[in-house]
């Protein structure tokens, strides 16, 4: 654990990270869950390896954040999450890509604000680097799944999609401040 002093700004947006990575954990959980139900390896080998980067990150994020510091409510956001990942699965892979895709693309802006905020502020020794190595693990998932998804959608999967956009938004502004 980094016992280093966080401003009220960084411990803010740290909490909601660590309740992202809580909630995209649980993503990658439902997925396979249903991939596993399924027979779908395609979808299963997805989930097992955007799952593993997501712990990665979750343990990186809880370095900095004490326990106490953390979002009250990471059972709403695996929940959440579960079905976030689940839902699209039983659907298919297509739906899984737009979503990830959907999820990623909010996640690559929110780490750009924080990322922002310590260059322009200054901060902690080595939080500036676990962003910036967060973020750029997001941007390749979201970049992945895109392309896999293609380019046509139907109007419910586009509108699950900005769901799934305004949900993350949602959950964070919540989890700054619980």
């Amino acid at each position: 654990m980094v016992s280093i002093p966080l401003s009220p700004y960084l411990e803010r947006e740290l909490r909601s990270d660590h309740a992202g990575e809580t909630g995209a954990v649980s993503i990658y959980l439902g997925i396979a869950a249903v991939a596993k139900w399924r027979g779908n390896r395609e979808m299963l080998a997805l989930a097992q390896m955007h799952g593993k980067t997501e712990a990665e990150h979750l343990a990186g994020v809880e370095t900095w954040l004490p326990a106490a510091k953390r979002s009250a409510l990471l059972g709403p956001w695996r929940l959440a999450g579960w079905l976030t990942g689940a839902l699209p699965a039983l659907f298919g892979t297509h739906a899984v890509y737009a979503t990830i895709a959907a999820v990623e693309t909010f996640v690559d802006q929110h780490y750009q604000q924080q990322i922002d905020h310590l260059v322009r502020q200054g901060g902690p020794e080595g939080l500036l680097a676990l962003l910036r190595k967060c973020q750029a693990d997001e941007q390749h998932h979201r970049d992945e799944a895109a392309a896999l998804a293609g380019p046509a959608r139907h109007w419910l999967l586009t509108a699950w999609c900005w769901m799934v956009g305004w949900g993350s938004e949602a959950a964070v502004v919540l989890a700054r401040r619980v």
